[in-house]
This record gives C-alpha cells, sequence and structure tokens, in this order.
C-alpha cells in the first residue's frame, strides 16, 4: 500500500494484486516524477510483493518502498494490514485501490466470432459486455469471493484507515480502478454481493463506482475525495485469463490494428496507469465525483485522460453504502463471536 503526494514526503498506499501490471507501472511513474514518494505496496502474495519493491528500487535506489501483507477477499487480514498501516504512518495522501479479480471467466464463443467480424468489435473487446460470465466461489468469511475482493473488502479498509484519510486542514484521494465492464444491468441492490447472477465482476465494478459517489458525499466535508478510473483494455494477466492463449495470438495483430481507430484499446499496463497518474496531478477538489476518468491512447501511441459521466446516481450510491455499513457490522459481530468462542 503506497500513500502518494503532489510534494516530497507524501504517503501513497498501492494495493494490488501482483508485482506487475498496472499497479507496479503506476508506481513507477509516481518515483520518476517524485522520487521521494512513500510508497506502501499491499500484496497478497509476498514473495510477489518483494519482487515489485526490488523491481522499483533498481530503477529507483534512494525510493522509499515498503510492502504489507493485504488480501482484500479476507476480513482478518483487512483489519491486520490496517492496523500495521495506523501503526506505521500518521497519515495517507493517496490510497489507490487497484486489486481486483475475474475468477473462471467463461466467453460466449459464438457472440465472440459474432462480433469479431462486426461493427460492434471495438465495444464487444473495450467493454466485454453480452461476452463475459463468471462463476464465483465463497470467502472463508462467506462471501462472494468477487464481491470480497473487489469491493467490500476496499470499503472496509477505508473505514478503517479514516485517522489517516480524514486530517483537519489537509485533503488527502482514494482512487478506484474500475472497468468499462462496469454496467448498470448487472447490478441488483438487493443482491449486493451477485448470488444470483453470473456477471459478478461487472457488478462489482459498477457497485465500485456507486461507492465511490458515496464516498464523496460522506467524506469531502473531511477532506477526503474519491474518485474512479478506467485504465481502458491493458493486456494483463486477468485479460489473458479471459481467452486461451492460442486465440490471443491470432488475434493480437488485429488488436493493434483496431487501437488506430480507437482510443480505448492502451494495451500496455504504462498506458492503461495514464489516469491513475493523471489524478495524482489534480486538485481532488476540482475533480467530478460523477465522471470516471478515462486513459486513453490515440492511434498514434500518445496518452491522456478523458472524464465521461457514469451512469450512477446519489440514491443508490446512498442506498449501496448503508446496505456496506450494515454488513460491515454483521462481519463485525461474527468476528467477535469467534473470538469468545476462542477465548472460552
Amino acid at each position: 500500500m503506497a500513500d502518494v503526494g503532489m510534494t516530497s514526503n507524501h504517503t501513497i498506499e498501492v494495493v494490488q494484486s501482483t508485482n506487475h501490471g498496472i499497479g507496479l507501472a503506476l508506481c513507477e511513474r509516481l518515483l520518476s516524477h517524485d522520487a521521494q514518494l512513500q510508497l506502501c505496496l499491499g500484496c497478497r502474495n509476498m514473495q510477489r510483493a518483494e519482487a515489485a519493491k526490488h523491481a522499483l528500487l533498481v530503477s529507483h535506489p534512494k525510493a522509499q518502498v515498503s510492502i504489507i501483507q493485504l488480501d482484500v477477499s479476507s476480513v482478518h487480514s483487512v483489519l491486520r494490514a490496517a492496523q500495521e498501516i495506523r501503526h506505521r504512518y500518521n497519515r495517507l495522501d493517496y490510497l489507490y485501490l487497484n486489486a481486483g479479480i475475474m475468477p473462471n471467466p467463461h466467453v460466449d464463443y459464438k457472440a465472440f466470432y459474432k462480433g469479431l467480424f462486426s461493427g460492434r468489435a471495438i465495444h464487444m473487446f473495450s467493454t466485454g459486455e453480452g461476452l463475459l460470465t463468471q462463476k464465483d466461489t465463497l470467502t472463508s468469511d462467506g462471501l462472494q469471493k468477487v464481491f470480497a475482493t473487489n469491493l467490500f473488502g476496499h470499503f472496509l479498509l477505508v473505514r478503517e484507515l479514516e485517522p489517516l484519510l480524514c486530517r483537519p486542514g489537509c485533503s488527502s484521494q482514494v482512487i478506484w480502478t474500475s472497468s468499462s465492464n462496469a454496467q448498470r444491468s448487472a447490478f441488483c441492490l438487493d443482491d449486493i454481493q451477485h448470488k444470483g447472477g453470473v456477471e459478478p465482476y461487472s457488478s462489482s465494478k459498477y457497485a465500485s463506482d456507486l461507492l465511490s459517489l458515496a464516498l464523496n458525499r460522506r467524506y469531502n466535508s473531511q477532506g477526503v475525495y474519491s474518485s474512479v478510473i478506467c485504465p481502458g483494455l491493458v493486456m494483463t494477466n486477468l485479460t489473458y485469463g479471459i481467452l486461451p492463449s492460442f486465440l490471443w495470438t491470432l488475434i493480437m495483430p488485429l488488436m493493434w490494428l483496431l487501437r488506430m481507430f480507437t482510443n480505448t484499446f492502451t494495451l500496455m499496463p504504462y498506458n492503461g496507469a495514464e489516469a491513475l497518474f493523471w489524478l495524482f496531478m489534480q486538485k481532488p477538489e476540482t475533480l467530478d465525483p460523477l465522471a470516471k476518468y478515462h486513459s486513453l491512447t490515440s492511434g498514434l501511441g500518445n496518452n491522456y485522460t478523458q472524464p465521461r459521466k457514469m451512469d450512477i446516481d446519489d440514491t443508490i450510491s446512498s442506498a449501496l453504502y448503508e446496505k456496506l455499513l450494515a454488513l460491515e457490522h454483521t462481519v463485525r459481530m461474527k468476528l467477535k463471536d469467534e473470538d469468545l468462542g476462542h477465548t472460552s
């Protein structure tokens, strides 16, 4: 986890899944801009976290990079990590919430081949709409794993880090990595964990868009600002896991060709991190809480950020926040009962 700021000695927490991809690309860009930043990487796999730290220190030998074990799908892990962060730091200027999973993706190959040679090819690749379903599982806490990893674990982390984020006279940013696959049609307020659906990834990403708005309504007065980004279509482990490798080998030349006609095919992690880095450079109070900031790459390879209005509203956002608070209470009570059971 890392907390990043506009001047030296700011702290940035980056919650990421692995030692490469968009999270690592973001850290490289941040340190290239200001080598005095304090970065803290929150990763589930400590061996990969050490590799990420080593890679950053090779290119930035004087950088201040620390790591902490954090599995956002586990309530225990989130609470332990938050406690450790509060012990290490007295402030967080930026909290990047980049961890996410799309387990067991299933592709509608009929729709895939039909869309591949149609006018919808770019839209299909950019959003995955009508193309992807997933089979979810349960965590040890009894929560849907995609929901716990992509949304609830991050929500709980923000709640736990309130003392470091909410500081009189100072501002901080919470920045979510969302997706163009965040579809309103996949989300149901009566089933926020998406137990009864087949698009948990899309549901969780739309919920993160809603939650970002709710955080702004709740915390702006305390100096905390939340923003959402879309990295575009980036080739990461998550993306490569969607299709068999031989298919990626066949279609990658087509994707590089299509890139000449669309700005959403960022393809490289460095390009996908554009909006994350751009937000680091902005005054948070000037940002639009109803916009998603998109990483875009022109056909000539130039990167830029563009805000686009999200399909969200305050009523649903507020209702989701209340449901998450209720679930947090239930989860904490369960943990308390388990602790009492172990000591009795």
